[in-house]
């Protein structure tokens, strides 16, 4: 009888340790339409520094599959290797999670057309990117503005150029902390204090530091965040 309760306690410790790491892994799988030779690679920073996860030689067949584990959602690079020594727009951007996570692209636009599937934090980031390309297509107007020759000189227009780029990053800011306040249960919300705003008001940076739900405060950038605030808080 107790040997038979061992057993049961044995399987049962493995079972609940296999479902964990089912739970923590990652899956990115796709194609790369029209690519016959070159290298892809799962990438992400770590401490700073890009690192490679793992790669995958390709050789007349786009398609691929990763397999990580991981501690919380965090953004990762699909980086592909055409051997066409030209690194420009060859690498994708994603934010990852557990589960299955699809990435389905072409060769010659591999990062522009790429269509990423199975990630609701990654949905969230593109939400925010669609938005925030209106204010970035406005600095870029406002710009050409500023460069343009037939553009009048005097103090009277450049002062309302100035005022309207003012304005346009201002708006951009408050789009990007009420973005990260209204999406406290997402880990797209401490990301984009970090990474977009870091340099906004204290207070701002705050609220959105105890804005996070539990498991968001506890994963990547809820740790790196709440980091943030204490080095300039030291400062």
């Amino acid at each position: 009888m107790r040997k038979l309760i061992i057993t049961l306690l044995s399987c049962a410790a493995v079972v609940s340790c296999g479902k964990k790491d089912t739970e923590n892994t990652m899956t990115v799988s796709g194609n790369v339409k029209g690519l016959k030779k070159g290298t892809l690679y799962l990438q992400h920073i770590s401490d700073t520094s890009l690192v490679v996860i793992d790669s995958l030689k390709v050789d007349g067949d786009g398609n691929f599959m990763f397999k990580t584990e991981l501690e919380s959602p965090e953004i990762f690079y699909l980086y592909l290797d055409k051997k066409d020594n030209n690194d420009i727009n060859d690498r994708i951007t994603f934010f990852g999670e557990p589960g299955i996570i699809t990435i389905n692209t072409n060769w010659n636009t591999f990062d522009t057309k790429a269509k990423i599937e199975g990630s609701d934090t990654h949905k969230k980031l593109e939400e925010y990117r669609k938005v925030m390309s209106r204010f970035n297509t406005t600095n870029l107007e406002i710009m050409r503005a500023v460069y343009d020759p037939e553009t009048p000189t005097d103090s009277l227009t450049q002062d309302s150029i100035q005022k309207a780029s003012d304005r346009n990053i201002r708006r951009g800011y408050l789009f990007a902390l009420n973005f990260a306040l209204n999406n406290k249960e997402s880990h797209i919300a401490p990301y984009i204090a970090l990474k977009e705003v870091p340099d906004a008001n204290r207070i701002y940076l705050d609220s959105i530091n105890n804005s996070l739900s539990p498991e968001v405060a506890k994963g990547k950038y809820g740790k790196a965040l709440q980091e943030y605030l204490q080095e300039i808080e030291n400062e």
